[in-house]
């Protein structure tokens, strides 16, 4: 009963604007088809600007490990008790376990339409394990977008970029360029390059994500639910391709 009398005093402190807009949420959810989607592109690719288009064009819950992770451990639910074991240890939370926080955040409500999973899985084994747990709900995995991308057009767009630091404006050598090189429009202070913006630091990471993750997009295609989306485009573009892909 005690469950049951704080989450009502928790919607009676919500605002009536905010209950009926979430009504209506749902009614209009309420005929969307379900989909599992799976996210996969290195560094730059663009997936991150995607994935909360594609969520609230679908009714569908952003799934990210991390995030998941940092749940679990906050609630202390039996598996997150043993994933906080793990990490203050300095171990790896184990597949199974990722797994199954995974399947505990599949029934909240949010992912009642489907999930967009971003990051997870890394490995064949993890999409092994995705599959079998997906399988004993009735459910599997609709499709797999892989945001392909040239490595050189990553690199170009990832090095030409510049920041301000004290405002965060962000610059880009051939796309968006300051007036003067190198300088701010509006304050005239230096731009700075992220460490993380240079192509060694690139070419080490997307050498990385190549290795570990090509046999994962093999996994897929060879199960026939792999799509590759041209993520050189616009991102108003690979929007388009993306839903289009989505509607087949």
């Amino acid at each position: 009963m005690a469950t049951n009398s704080s989450a009502s005093v928790d919607m009676e402190d919500v605002q009536t604007v905010d209950l009926m807009s979430e009504l209506l949420r749902r009614m209009k959810c309420a005929s969307k088809p379900d989909k599992r989607l799976v996210f996969i592109g290195p560094p730059g690719s663009g997936k991150g600007t995607q994935s909360p288009v594609i969520k609230d064009e679908f009714c569908l819950c952003h799934l990210s490990t991390g995030d998941m992770l940092r749940a679990a451990v906050a609630a202390k639910s039996p598996l997150g008790v043993k994933a906080k074991e793990a990490m203050d240890k300095g171990e790896l939370v184990s597949d199974d376990l990722v797994v199954g926080i995974m399947d505990e955040a599949m029934n909240k409500p949010k992912c009642q339409k489907g999930f967009i999973l971003d990051g997870f899985p890394r490995t064949v084994t993890q999409a092994e394990k995705l599959d079998e747990m997906l399988k004993r709900r009735g459910a599997q995995i609709d499709k797999v977008l892989n945001f392909a991308i040239d490595d050189s057009v990553l690199e170009e767009r990832i090095t030409g970029r510049w920041i301000h630091p004290s405002s965060g404006r962000s610059y880009h050598t051939k796309f968006a360029p300051p007036k003067v090189t190198g300088v701010d429009d509006v304050t005239g202070e230096p731009l700075i390059q992220r460490k993380d913006d240079n192509a060694d630091v690139l070419r080490s990471r997307l050498d990385a994500f190549h290795k570990q993750t090509q046999p994962v997009i093999d996994y897929y295609a060879k199960k026939g639910n792999l799509a590759n989306i041209p993520a050189e485009k616009a991102p108003e573009e690979v929007t388009k391709e993306v839903k289009k892909v989505l509607s087949t």
